[in-house]
Order: C-alpha cells, then structure tokens, then sequence
C-alpha cells in the first residue's frame, strides 16, 4: 500500500509541476504588462495571491491562519518567518493583505518571464556568493521597497531547515527593522516540512496552520537593540510552534 501510495504521488507531482510552471508564466506575462502602465497595481497583488493559492492547490494544502497581530490596513512591517519548505512563502503571501516582497535568491533570476516579472513586482534580488556586497544590495533593495509601500518577509533562518526544527537567526531582518522603523512581525509555520521537506523531490497533501503574532515596535531603537528583539522574536516563533504542536491531532 505505501509503494503504490507513493507512486501515485510521484505520478502527480511530475504531471501537476509542468502545468504549473506554464501557469506561472502566464500570470508572470501578465505581472509583466501591468507594470508597463503601474507598478504595484490592485490587480498585481491579486496576481500574487492566485499565484500563492495555486501554489497550495498542487499539493494540495489546507491552510489555517490565526492571525493575533492586530495590523491595520496601512503601514509597513517587517514579516519574519521559520523556513521548512518551498511551501512557506505563498503561504505568507496569504497571511496578510499588506504588499509583501522577499529576498529572492539569484538563482531564480535566470527563469525566463519568471525572473522580468520579480523585477517588475520590485522583489530583492540576493546573491549569497558576494560577500560584503550583499548587505549594499540589500539595503538598495530594501529602500527601494519603502518607497514603493511595500512590506518585507524574510527567513532569518537563512534558509530551510533540513530537520524542522527551529534554527538560530540571524540579524539582518532585525537591522532592516531597526534602520527603517518599521515593525517586526513574527509568524510561526507548522505543516509545510511533512509536505516538502529539502532536498525531497516529491510533495505530499498536508494540513498547514500559522499564527501571525503581535508586532515588536522598532522605534527608537537602535544597534544595539539587535540582539534583543533578534531574541525575542525567536521566542515568540518557538511559542508559537509549540502550541500548534501540541495541538497535533
């Protein structure tokens, strides 16, 4: 029974992949028109969330979000993130109704349409290879962000974690939040590992819950607050990833 469940998953993922990546490259095509007459269109937002919604259906994924935060419509906010999965950023995509861009890894830049339309929807562009460099684009990036409106996620992991277990952060997201004075918003992910763990070719249907916390408020603060609300901000996501354990049915 597990050999033939597993063959049935692994038939659908390399028939449900390909339609997807066509799909992806139509909604690209059309990020890509908009913004030759506006950036950061109402309809572009909304191509993003077809995009995060489609992304879920291929598993597919039930998605529960218990959203604590308290944000208002308006303002800007750092999202801050555990990393499991590939699943992780549509699922913040759908989190919150705030314009939210992440850092996109280079890699995904020589995807064709794909990478005009990163471009075109202002995502930042990172290339973990260069150095010092990287905190100067970075910090372009992010600035550019600001002036367009939009929200920031980032993984202070740095990337998946290869057990599910919560890693150490690092403290670029808090800088970023401290330099800019926008909130940090932490968000605990459970579900997304069991479906696509790194380095899996295969994903599997599972059943996703998040909890979106309060903000930590960066005003006022400065270099050496980093440490600090680094700190905190894990603890929250750790609670946070407690809770939905224990809950576990």
């Amino acid at each position: 029974m597990t050999y033939l469940k597993n063959a049935a998953l692994t038939i659908r993922t390399f028939v449900v992949v390909p339609l997807f990546v066509v799909w992806v490259i139509f909604l690209s095509t059309g990020v890509i028109v908009l913004s030759w007459f506006k950036k950061d269109s109402a309809m572009s937002e909304r191509i993003i969330r077809i995009f995060a919604r489609s992304f879920l259906l291929m598993a597919p994924t039930s998605l529960t979000i218990d959203d604590r935060s308290g944000l208002s419509g308006d303002g800007q906010y750092v999202f801050v993130s555990n990393h499991l999965s590939n699943f992780d950023i549509p699922i913040v995509f759908l989190t919150t109704r705030h314009k939210i861009r992440f850092l996109a890894k280079k890699e995904v830049y020589k995807i064709p349409v794909f990478a005009q339309a990163l471009d075109a929807l202002g995502m930042i562009k990172i290339d973990r290879q260069s150095g010092a460099s990287i905190r100067e684009a970075i910090n372009t990036g992010v600035e550019k962000a600001r002036e367009r409106g939009l929200s920031l996620i980032v993984f202070p992991e740095g990337t998946r974690s290869v057990t599910g277990d919560l890693q150490v952060f690092k403290s670029g997201a808090f800088r970023i939040g401290i330099d800019t004075g926008m909130p940090i918003v932490p968000i605990s992910i459970h579900g997304t590992w069991d479906m696509w763990p790194p380095g899996e070719r295969i994903f599997r249907p599972g059943k996703v819950r998040v909890i979106v916390h309060p903000p930590i408020e960066t005003t006022g603060l400065g270099g050496v607050d980093v440490n600090r609300i680094r700190k905190q901000a894990h603890a929250t996501i750790a609670a946070g990833l407690e809770e939905l354990r224990s809950t576990d049915s």
